[in-house]
């Protein structure tokens, strides 16, 4: 992967919807069940909604139960960066995209093999690509 993509707080706000803007560059949440993408089941791609990158394999998508879109794992594991989150007075593990930063949602270590691990993210973080 190549250098970070870096733009102003006004171009992100230009180039993003209200909400993708509130998720990704000010580490907000959606709501259980109401993003676009917790119900798909599709082969495809999930992308970064920010950058395009591809983040996501469909394969790897499964019904956690909790309303958000959840992976076992990312394509590689150099597309994701995971930070620190001490928010909301919990301890939890914050998923970013490694291209551009913006906040996807977060990781759990309560999911199925073969990784045990639960990538819980936002839709509006997210775009997604059918698969031909």
């Amino acid at each position: 992967m190549s250098g970070k993509i870096v733009k102003s707080d006004a171009e992100w706000r230009t180039q993003l919807t209200r909400d993708q803007y509130r998720v990704t560059r000010r580490k907000g949440t959606e709501r259980a069940f109401t993003g676009e993408h917790w119900d798909e089941h599709r082969a495809g791609t999930y992308r970064c909604v920010c950058c395009g990158a591809p983040l996501f394999d469909a394969a790897t998508k499964f019904d956690s139960g909790t309303g958000w879109p959840s992976f076992y794992a990312p394509i590689e594991k150099s597309r994701v960066a995971e930070n620190d989150d001490r928010t909301l007075f919990m301890r939890r593990t914050e998923v970013t995209c490694a291209a551009c930063d913006a906040h996807l949602g977060h990781v759990f270590p309560d999911g199925p093999e073969p990784t045990g691990l639960r990538y819980c993210l936002n839709s509006a973080a997210l775009t997604f690509e059918p698969a031909e």
